[in-house]
């Protein structure tokens, strides 16, 4: 295999060149590991895809996932990209390719739901791989740190910041406003002090920040920031974006909810995503977390693997 195909396409908006790109390899074997890893560094996005044929056959391929640094056991955007990418062919390993498929990942199934538009696919729906985990709280100083910010504009009235995960595990605070939001900064020597301090796994210390109203709580927006994986801010986080709307379900007076979530993302790079959450709770427990957004195909092309 002198050559590897690829293709990219922009994650969660309708909107080329906004939202968050990803590059799939939609045919991987023969690669190694290693290889994997090379390729994903040299496309510096901040998560690239390989897709593989799934160990048990009732299933559509295996994915595994890997940003600038390391191979992550779970991701959003990564999902709901390689499923638009693959709803377009008509078959995948000389299966079929029908409206529903189910990837396997380092973190276990996820169930994809494909969404046409006029016979196209224009969109992905997944439903996240595992129950809400939250973990310790993370001192406001620790978070404030990471983001060049003064720690009292750190909200504690839902919750204290704290890692979370519905898959992937994040670093989760609320900020008191879009200001606040606006002038977080990537402190390079501040995520070292808290990697060094916290426990995470899957991935190395990663933040998620975001702002919400009184008047329109399931209305919100974030940012992301994963420097020490060589993603200094993420345009859009889909598994981020699961967990923390799990978690505020969570802690939702209501023993019984089914919520639709709006998470905004990128605005601050200049490229905005939309991120779709529905959030099931049942009996005080969230059972169901499905992400959603649209995708639109932007490049294609061929990697050279020898000269």
């Amino acid at each position: 295999m002198n050559t590897l195909s690829y293709v990219t396409v922009d994650v969660f908006t309708s909107t080329r060149f906004e939202g968050n790109p990803l590059a799939v390899i939609s045919d991987a074997r023969g690669l190694s590991d290693a290889a994997m890893q090379k390729i994903a560094t040299e496309f510096n996005y901040s998560e690239v895809t390989f897709v593989l044929p799934p160990e048990d056959p009732q299933n559509s391929a295996r994915v595994r996932i890997f940003t600038p640094t390391m191979e992550i056991p779970f991701a959003g955007h990564p999902n709901v990209g390689t499923a638009y990418v693959l709803g377009q062919q008509a078959e995948i390993f000389g299966k079929p390719v029908g409206d529903k498929l189910r990837f396997e990942e380092k973190a276990g199934i996820v169930e994809v739901s494909l969404k046409r538009s006029g016979g196209k696919v224009a969109a992905a729906a997944i439903r996240a791989p595992q129950p809400l985990t939250v973990g310790d709280t993370i001192a406001a100083q620790t978070i404030a740190g990471c983001v060049s910010l003064d720690p009292g504009v750190i909200v504690n009235t839902t919750h204290a910041p704290a890692f979370a995960s519905v898959g992937l595990n994040f670093a989760i605070a609320e900020l008191n406003g879009l200001e606040a939001l606006a002038g977080a900064r990537p402190n390079l020597a501040g995520f070292q002090a808290a990697a060094g301090r916290q426990t995470t796994s899957g991935h190395d210390f990663s933040l998620f920040l975001y702002v919400r109203t009184a008047e329109n709580p399931w209305n919100i927006r974030a940012r992301m920031f994963a420097p020490l994986d060589n993603v200094p801010e993420d345009p859009a986080t889909g598994s981020a974006s699961a967990a923390l709307g799990a978690y505020l379900v969570s802690l939702a007076p209501e023993a019984d909810m089914n919520v639709r979530i709006t998470i905004q993302q990128g605005v601050e790079m200049g490229r905005r995503s939309i991120i779709t959450l529905d959030v099931v709770k049942s009996g005080g427990i969230v059972t169901d977390v499905v992400i959603s957004g649209g995708c639109v195909s932007v490049m294609r092309g061929e990697i050279s693997l020898q000269d």
